[in-house]
């Protein structure tokens, strides 16, 4: 078992966080991890995308030029991630801000209206990745949620705990909502 994956997306949208927390969750099940990130200089507003891969055996390079699942949350993103998605692999796109779709056919596509869900049922959209990273988990169950959950709480600053019961509440409507 091999998953190699790409979540890409502006500074500041989470793109870092959420393929942490997925390896980190990975590596809780005891599967072989790599997280490698990848921003520009000006990071809040530049672009930034990391690159997460999860194995049953070790993994000998961090380095992929086609995914099994791209995440994008930009318009740059899709362009430029699109290709990469192997045939028969999985594309999420953030459709509220992004209002040129995808073209492939290919592959499994999933529109999700993160940020404008994340702002009208959560009230808060800074949450949206982890609504991101829950539809994810539904459509590619890579780990157990329980696994998602006990590493957002591990990973979580201390100052930042409080936000913990709101991060969860983004997992599972980002699950309800592919």
């Amino acid at each position: 078992m091999l998953q190699e994956m790409i979540f890409a997306g502006f500074g500041g949208q989470g793109v870092l966080s959420m393929g942490k927390l997925l390896a980190y969750a990975a590596m809780k099940e005891g599967k072989e991890i790599s997280w490698m990130p990848s921003y520009g200089p000006e990071m809040r507003g530049g672009t930034a995308n990391c690159m997460v891969n999860v194995s049953s055996v070790p993994i000998s390079s961090p380095i992929v030029t086609e995914y099994d699942v791209a995440v994008v949350l930009n318009l740059p993103s899709l362009h430029k991630f699109e290709s990469k998605v192997k045939k028969g692999g999985i594309l999420i796109w953030e459709s509220s801000t992004i209002k040129e779709p995808p073209t492939r056919t290919d592959i499994k596509v999933y529109a999700l209206p993160a940020i404008d869900k994340a702002a009208s049922e959560l009230q808060n959209v800074k949450v949206m990745n982890m609504l991101v990273l829950g539809a994810l988990v539904k459509v590619n169950p890579i780990v157990k949620n329980e696994s998602l959950l006990t590493a957002l709480k591990e990973t979580l600053p201390e100052r930042h705990h409080h936000l913990i019961p709101l991060n969860e509440k983004a997992i599972e409507l980002g699950m309800s909502l592919v």
